[in-house]
């Protein structure tokens, strides 16, 4: 791996772990110290972080960690709400047992991460559920801005589950009974995944 991704990958993870909290203020002489690297790659790196809205870099201010605004989380669960009842109402009727399998595999591990009360490793897990299920339908539209969006809801998942990591309980069962209407070939996977998803959003603002 190329420096230039290094930094990438630890800033964004100091980010999304908020070791690095939103409003913080960085200059480039404090990420060279801690990440014991040269000036290049760690501007490389934060152009990228930039690109992306993790940061904004000021010639007067220096690094600020950039923060999610209530509108745009609002509008990212909205988004998601529309696309993944899409796909429950696409898959319903036709999923596999192979594809069906694939799932419980994913439940399998995200029981384990819920009773460990596991928040890092649950929500990487619960991501991933939620991007099989848009592939499992084929919509490679909707699967790109999953994956687009990806550190983005990692890092609001994240968020919600430390306020009360007992959460991941509720969302390891929201997802068995998604998975279980699907597997009855049932319209009620749709309902639930709506219920799952605005139940989500509106724990967080709580």
């Amino acid at each position: 791996m190329l420096l230039k991704d290094v930094a990438y990958q630890t800033i964004k993870e100091k980010i999304l772990e908020e070791e690095y909290p939103p409003g913080q203020f960085l200059s480039e002489r404090t990420l060279i110290q801690e990440l014991d690297m040269s000036k290049t790659p760690i501007k490389n790196a934060l152009v990228r972080l930039e690109s992306e809205g993790f940061v904004t870099v000021s010639s007067k201010q220096g690094i600020v960690i950039n923060d999610l605004s209530i509108e745009r989380i609002n509008d990212i669960y909205n988004l998601r709400i529309a696309l993944e009842t899409f796909t429950c109402d696409a898959l319903y009727e036709r999923i596999t047992p192979q594809q069906l399998g694939d799932l419980r595999e994913n439940l399998e591990q995200t029981k384990v991460a819920a009773e460990e009360l596991d928040v890092k490793g649950f929500a990487s897990l619960d991501h991933d559920f939620h991007v099989d299920l848009s592939e499992i339908a084929g919509n490679k539209e909707i699967t790109r801005i999953l994956l687009n969006y990806h550190d983005h809801l990692l890092r609001i998942t994240l968020r919600h589950l430390r306020k009360d990591p007992t959460r991941v309980r509720k969302f390891y069962e929201d997802h068995v009974a998604i998975v279980n209407a699907l597997e009855a070939h049932q319209e009620e996977s749709i309902t639930l995944m709506r219920q799952h998803l605005q139940e989500s959003k509106s724990m967080l603002f709580q």
